[in-house]
């Protein structure tokens, strides 16, 4: 092969990569407006059911069962049950399932829950639906997390540590 040959060659290569990925990112961007769009009709509709309470920065929540134990601040360390799930079902974490409780600072969390957690009362189950903006928002979290995703999070405040 000639130094030309295999020059040309290689050129070819790097414009098939770089149309690979420009593809892939047109689809990502497709995926994230897609996504945005199936949260927000979800959570439109999610406010109007029953008990469902939606905070001005678009936080929604039920209190499944109200506690009678204190509640945290932003800067208390919790532990909780939690189950984590997408729009779709798919669960991406589960405390419950694994019969093991996470013990995290409230300021660490996504700002979804650290706006939902002080609310809780120890001994409280709530579920909470969090829109993107107060998740992981257009970038998602790569594998697990899709752009503009709407999380639910069935949570129990076990303890204020």
């Amino acid at each position: 092969m000639s130094y030309l040959t295999a020059v040309r060659q290689v050129f070819q290569n790097l414009t098939i990569n770089c149309m690979g990925r420009r593809e892939k990112r047109q689809k990502s961007k497709g995926s994230a407006g897609n996504n945005r769009k199936v949260g927000e009709e979800f959570l439109a509709q999610n406010a109007r059911k029953p008990g469902v309470v939606e905070t001005e920065s678009g936080l929604q929540y039920l209190i499944v069962d109200e506690g009678e134990g204190e509640k945290p601040d932003e800067w208390s360390t919790v532990e909780i049950h939690q189950r984590v799930l997408l729009l779709n079902g798919t669960i991406l974490g589960d405390t419950y399932r694994a019969n093991q409780t996470s013990i995290v600072p409230v300021n660490e969390l996504i700002e979804g829950l650290q706006e939902g957690l002080p609310l809780m009362s120890v001994g409280s189950p709530y579920k909470f639906w969090v829109a993107s903006d107060l998740a992981w928002g257009r970038k998602g979290t790569g594998n697990k997390i899709p752009p503009n995703a709407v999380l639910h999070f069935d949570i129990r405040l076990v303890s204020i540590t």
